[in-house]
C-alpha cells in the first residue's frame, strides 16, 4: 500500500492499495480521492486536493469565484472487485465545480466480483456545488453498486448531474444499481435507489425504461428556488425520448428525470431542462 502524504504544495501524493486473495469478492484496488475547497474572503481554493488509485485530480483554470477541479482516470475502472471513492467537502461561501474528463466504464474483471463506486459530498452554508461528470457506462459482465451521497447545509446550493448507458452497442447491460441519498439541513430530500441489467424485476419494461439504452437525472437545490411551478413534461418525440421535471416536497429543489435511446438525447433533455429550472 502507498500512503498519500502531504507536499510542499498542500498537495497529497497518490495512495492505493491492491488486493490480491483467492477470494474474488475481496480482490481489486481500493482507493479514495479527496477534495476541499475553501473561501479565502476573495475567490474559492483547493487546500486539499488528493488523487488515489484510478483517480487523478486536476485543477483546471478558475471562472470568477468558482474552483474547478477535474478528475481523469489513469487506469480502467472501476474493474470488478474494487472499492472506489471520492470524498468532496465545499467550506463555507465556497463555489466549486466538479467534473470528469472522461466516460466511466464499469468492466468485469479477471474475477466478475461486485465493484462499488461511492460518491460523498459536504457542502457547507452560503457554499455551491456542481458535480457534472461524464457517463457512466455499464459494460457487459460487470456489477457496479454506486452511490452518491449528499449532505447540504440549510442555505447551500448543489447541481448534481448523472447518465447512465446501458450496455456499449451492441452488447447487452451489466448489472448496476445506483442510489442517490441527499440530507439538507439535516433532513432527508431524496433518497432512491434504482437497478438495472440482468436479474433487475421489469427495469427494461414500460415503467422503467420503456426500452430505452440511456437515462439520467439532474438535482438542483438552491435556497432561491420557488416550488411553486407544476411537472413540467419535456420531449414529445419518443424515438428521441422524455424527461419530466418535477418539484420536490418542502425543499427549494427540482429534480428532472430522463430516457432515450442515445445518451446525446439524455444530454440534451437534461439541458433543456436545466434551463427551465434557471428560467423560473
Amino acid at each position: 500500500m502507498a500512503e498519500g502524504r502531504e507536499t510542499d504544495s498542500g498537495r497529497e501524493a497518490p495512495g492505493v492499495e491492491w488486493v490480491h486473495t483467492t477470494d474474488p469478492a475481496l480482490s481489486g484496488v481500493r482507493a479514495t480521492a479527496f477534495i476541499r475547497a475553501a473561501h479565502n474572503g476573495s475567490i474559492t481554493t483547493v487546500p486539499r486536493l488528493r488523487s488515489s488509485g484510478p483517480f487523478h485530480l486536476h485543477q483546471t483554470q478558475s471562472h470568477g469565484q468558482w474552483a474547478r477541479v477535474s478528475m481523469i482516470s489513469s487506469m480502467c475502472a472501476p474493474l470488478g472487485g474494487d472499492r472506489l471513492a471520492l470524498d468532496v467537502t465545499a467550506e463555507e461561501h465556497a463555489k466549486l465545480e466538479v467534473s470528469t474528463a472522461a466516460a466511466t466504464i464499469a468492466l468485469p474483471g479477471a474475477t466478475g466480483a461486485l465493484a462499488t463506486y461511492d460518491v460523498r459530498f459536504t457542502v457547507a452554508d452560503h457554499a455551491m456545488l456542481t458535480w457534472l461528470p461524464k457517463p457512466l457506462i455499464s459494460a457487459r459482465g460487470s456489477t457496479l453498486h454506486q452511490t452518491c451521497t449528499v449532505d447540504l447545509a440549510p442555505t447551500a446550493a448543489a447541481i448534481l448531474r448523472e447518465e447512465l448507458l446501458l450496455g456499449r452497442v451492441p452488447e447487452p447491460s451489466g448489472r448496476l444499481s445506483t442510489r442517490l441519498t441527499v440530507n439538507r439541513g439535516g433532513r432527508p430530500l431524496i433518497d432512491q435507489q434504482t437497478d438495472y441489467g440482468g436479474t433487475a424485476p421489469a427495469w427494461d419494461g414500460p415503467a422503467v425504461l420503456g426500452g430505452h439504452r440511456a437515462t439520467g437525472q439532474l438535482l438542483v437545490v438552491d435556497p432561491r428556488l420557488t416550488t411553486d411551478h407544476p411537472p413540467i413534461l419535456i420531449g414529445d418525440d419518443p424515438e428521441q425520448g422524455h424527461a419530466v421535471l418535477t418539484p420536490l416536497a418542502r425543499h427549494p429543489a427540482y429534480l428532472a428525470t430522463a430516457t432515450a435511446h442515445t445518451l446525446y438525447h439524455v444530454g440534451e433533455l437534461l439541458d433543456t431542462a436545466l434551463e427551465h429550472i434557471r428560467n423560473m
